[in-house]
């Protein structure tokens, strides 16, 4: 007998060891050697991570899919793994080593910290994929991989120095995201804005030679101007005066007539003396600010492109931890003026950029070159993990030639190759890749993979896939350029550690997102040409977040496409959307609506949790998520399971060779053909990944369908005296449950598979796991004679009650239902069902007239007339009132938000979430009046 409740916390961790111990996850099983593959490779969450609901959502995306696929007899690969995560593994250790008072990262050495970074690895590592193993996910756990484990290092090898060879990777001086806490190059994705209430300084720069000019300070209506001033200086804006002291040009607009004639002048840089020049350039713009701005190129990422333009010096003025540098610096000095002002700006050697800032701006404030200063809000990136400000540095590090690589993978999903869902994602795809830079792949950590490049002692490179082959390219290179001779290096081949001392390797490591790059083929065992590469690449689809289609997807297309001999990664890549907190709000641990998945877990079970998320995501929508959501979810799971007890009690067991196809009665026929509709619609639409559509077909079907009203009509038939009825709905009950555990086992495959087991325990021996049984994919049971009569029943009980709900009808008043000018099949219909009737929609009798009595609401059901006679139940005039005035209300509500949405001022300063939230409110407005326009018409007023 099942127990009196489902108790996920009871039944997931045996459940879940269950597949594990039938191996019911792993590809390749025996039986499926000739099947469709289905593939998948998952996102590799970060090995320091714990999971958060954007990883919930997106496993449970994928956990659906795989399962759906399983089940429909495709051989299934979900390859897992897990990512380095350079920075945040390196912090993670360094923060241990702290907190245990042992020796930090460089005071150890590299060796001995990699060495403890690993052990780390095997001792607290990975915790996400315990996690990920709570959520159900379906993953084939013997293949899992790690982006720095022996073969995928070999992978990241050969891809670099392949490129490298090709003229695809190259060293270059360039602006990067520099962390000074790290003191290492970041990602773009590592950056998050951060706004600052800080200022703009306003400088003078004076005009080389004390030359002069007229600007324009009075302007007329049509913008010409009206007076002049003479100035001997041009005044430029900047949030961050530290860096003045690296420009190397001023740009104005070309067609600024303000500046026009100066361009080809210099100025002379304050407290620098450097001579500078004023240069055309479409960066500045006429509006903003001065129309004048300092380049300063070393240290902003747009003043690095104008000075590329105009062919700038490029002067660094910040070491690796933000602190001035000027002692020494010949890019600094070469073209500084000796002097008084000099001499205390270099007094300034070792100064933090803060420290700087300030000293700068009193120092050209005494010397009456600060023309104002003006409050200035902006935004600041920081570092996601530093917290520190980033500075635009320019430095050596290595680059991957993107443009290049981005061609064909350009052109694979305009010529459809590989598609995106939803397809308006293609956009931004197109336009990252359109305007990519170089991909800066270099980091300046100790954990990841090393760059496999040496460098000899002429600083020639050799860049090769192990030490050995550098080592001989090395030597073979020294014996020709004169360094050593032959017998040297003969000498020296045999004795590694003096090559070592005469050939040093470049230690740098690589960007996290290069070796992830390679996933979809270096889990599949590349370079080697694997069986598992040759049956799962490329893989079906990917399913991950829109934040990283630049950083992630289009570097695995690239990187697909090339060394792939042209084949895309996947075929199909879905986009979710965020999961937001319930009033649609990002979730942040600054703002404390961070919602655990692993507490709802806790809380609700996993079934819930996933069905909730798979509800939800309709594709380009986010998803606001509620508590109170997961626990109505939780509900339903109790549902299905109230319903598997009632089965059992009334002694619906599973029969063997049971065909749903010879079932006679019109209730069984109803409910078999409506289960085949139900598999129909969720089978199109996990295909078309409409996850939510799938849901709410399933959810449909089991709560409303059958739960509530074929188990509810059947109920006479159970305790009734026709036996044979008796036994076709209890075996046509069993077979609609096997069913149902079928289409919901991929949302719910906790719940589902326990009941499988447990419906198993009678009847013919179940063959299988749930998880590996076959989907439902049974035809030829429609039954449109039995949709038609179950179906007008059930629409005319739902119609009934809506109107006693919208027309505030006593719950316990009994009264008729006119079904009026029917023909003879609805009459005999209704008196089959009479009984159903009276009972369901709480009649006193059912009854049939030419037409409708006074006083009574008329509803129309599938075509044909019915009555509810009212008059005398309720007050037919204060009930008009009363809608009327709940009308009013509700239009009201639609009033007020058109005006707010019609503002442009509260468009431009409301938070997304904010002007969604009215918007949903205007929804709910409209489908409130429509009802009450509907119920107004039945009452004969004016809707």
């Amino acid at each position: 007998m099942l127990d009196n409740r489902f108790d996920p916390a009871a039944v997931e961790g045996r459940i879940y060891q269950t597949w594990l111990d039938a191996d019911a996850f792993k590809a390749g099983r025996p039986e499926r050697a000739g099947a469709e593959p289905f593939s998948i490779v998952i996102p590799p969450p970060n090995v320091t991570g714990s999971l958060h609901m954007g990883h919930a959502l997106n496993n449970t995306l994928q956990d659906i899919l795989c399962r759906f696929e399983r089940m429909r007899g495709k051989d299934v690969l979900w390859q897992p793994g897990t990512d380095h995560a350079g920075i945040a593994t390196q912090m993670v250790v360094e923060r241990q080593l702290a907190e245990r008072q042992l020796p930090g990262r460089r005071d150890m050495g590299r060796a001995a910290f990699v060495e403890r970074v690993w052990a780390w690895k095997e001792e607290s590592g990975g915790t996400i994929t315990g996690q990920l193993r709570r959520l159900g996910a379906s993953c084939d756990w013997s293949r899992e991989r790690f982006t720095m484990d022996e073969g995928l290092s070999r992978a990241v090898a050969k891809v670099f120095v392949r490129l490298y060879k090709e003229g695809l990777i190259y060293k270059d001086k360039r602006l990067v995201n520099w962390d000074p806490k790290f003191q290492s190059a970041i990602s773009d994705l590592e950056v998050v804005q951060v706004e600052v209430k800080g200022s703009l300084w306003h400088f003078r720069y004076p005009l080389e030679g004390g030359a002069t000019y007229q600007h324009p300070v009075a302007f007329d209506e049509d913008g010409n101007p009206t007076d002049y001033e003479t100035r001997d200086y041009i005044t430029v804006a900047t949030t961050r005066p530290e860096t003045m002291l690296g420009d190397t040009a001023v740009a104005v607009h070309p067609d600024d007539e303000r500046y026009r004639h100066l361009v080809g002048k210099k100025v002379r840089l304050p407290l620098v003396g450097r001579m500078i020049p004023i240069v055309a350039d479409t960066y500045s713009d006429p509006a903003k600010g001065t129309g004048a701005v300092k380049i300063t190129p070393a240290h902003d990422f747009n003043d690095f492109e104008v000075g590329r333009r105009h062919d700038l010096p490029m002067i660094n003025v910040l070491d690796a931890e933000a602190r001035l540098t000027l002692a020494g610096n010949g890019d600094f000095l070469d073209a500084a003026a000796p002097g008084p002002d000099l001499d205390l700006v270099l007094a300034l050697e070792g100064q933090s950029r803060e420290a700087a800032r300030k000293a700068i701006v009193a120092m050209m404030e005494e010397r009456g070159l600060l023309a104002a200063i003006e409050p200035h809000t902006h935004m600041v990136p920081h570092g996601d993990r530093s917290n520190v400000v980033i500075e635009p540095w320019l430095t050596d590090q290595w680059y991957v030639d993107a443009h290049t690589l981005a061609q064909p993978a350009l052109a694979a999903v305009r010529e459809g190759r590989t598609a995106f869902v939803p397809k308006n994602w293609e956009k931004t795809y197109f336009e990252w890749l359109e305007n990519i830079q170089p991909w800066c792949v270099s980091r300046q950590l100790w954990w990841g993979h090393q760059i496999p490049a040496w460098y000899g002692p002429d600083g020639t490179v050799f860049v090769e896939e192990t030490e050995e082959e550098a080592y001989a390219a090395a030597l073979a290179h020294c014996v020709q350029a004169g360094i050593v001779s032959a017998t040297e290096a003969e000498a020296l081949a045999n004795d590694p550690e003096k090559i070592g001392a005469l050939v040093t390797r470049d230690e740098d490591v690589l960007d996290t997102w290069f070796s992830s790059a390679l996933w979809p083929f270096s889990t599949l065992g590349w370079p080697d040409e694997t069986a598992e590469l040759k049956r799962f690449y490329p893989t079906s689809v990917l399913i991950t977040g829109f934040d990283i289609i630049f950083f992630w997807v289009a570097r695995m297309m690239m990187m697909g496409l090339h060394f792939m001999d042209g084949e895309v990664p996947f075929r199909d890549v879905y986009i979710h959307a965020l999961v937001r907190d319930e009033k649609g709000a990002k979730m942040s641990k600054s703002k404390g609506n961070v919602i655990d998945p692993l507490s709802l877990i806790d809380q609700y079970g996993a079934d819930a949790l996933r069905f909730t998320l798979a509800a939800m995501a309709a594709q380009g929508r986010d998803i606001k998520l509620a508590t109170s959501r997961v626990e109505g979810y939780r509900n339903f799971a109790t549902k299905l399971w109230n319903a598997a007890r009632f089965a059992e009690m009334n002694e619906c067991r599973r029969v063997a060779g049971f065909d749903p196809a010879q079932v006679s009665s019109t209730l069984n026929r109803w409910i078999v053909s409506e289960a085949q509709q139900a598999g129909a619609e969720i089978t199109a639409a996990l295909v078309d990944y409409r996850f939510n559509e799938a849901a709410g077909a399933a959810y449909r079907f089991v709560w409303n369908i059958f739960c509530d009203w074929y188990l509810e009509l059947a109920k006479p038939v159970f305790t009734g005296q026709d036996e044979a009825l008796k036994v076709e709905t209890r075996a046509t009950t069993a077979h609609v449950l096997d069913e149902i555990l079928k289409l919901l086992h991929p949302f719910m495959p906790f719940l589902t598979e326990e009941l499988w087991a447990r419906t198993g325990e009678v009847g013919p021996a179940r063959t299988s796991l749930l998880a590996l049984a076959s989907w439902s994919a049974t035809e030829g049971l429609e039954a449109p004679d039995a949709e038609a009569e179950l179906g007008w029943l059930v629409d005319l009980v739902t119609e009934v009650r809506s109107v006693r709900a919208e027309m505030n009808v006593p719950a316990g008043a009994q009264i008729p239902l006119v079904l009026v000018g029917v023909d003879a099949a609805t009459r005999e219909r209704a008196q089959r069902w009479n009984d159903a009737l009276v009972r369901l929609a709480r009649l006193s009798s059912v009854v049939f007239a030419d037409e409708a009595p006074g006083g009574a609401v008329q509803l129309v059901v599938r075509g044909e007339v019915a009555a509810l006679p009212l008059a005398g139940v309720i007050d037919m005039a204060a009930e008009v009132a009363r809608l009327t005035k709940e009308r009013g209300k509700a239009e009201d509500d639609i009033r007020k938000v058109d005006a707010k949405l019609g503002n442009p001022d509260f468009l431009a300063r409301a938070k997304e979430e904010v002007i969604e939230e009215q918007r949903e409110r205007r929804e709910a407005a409209e489908a409130r009046v429509a009802k009450i326009r509907e119920a107004l018409t039945r009452l004969g007023a004016s809707g």
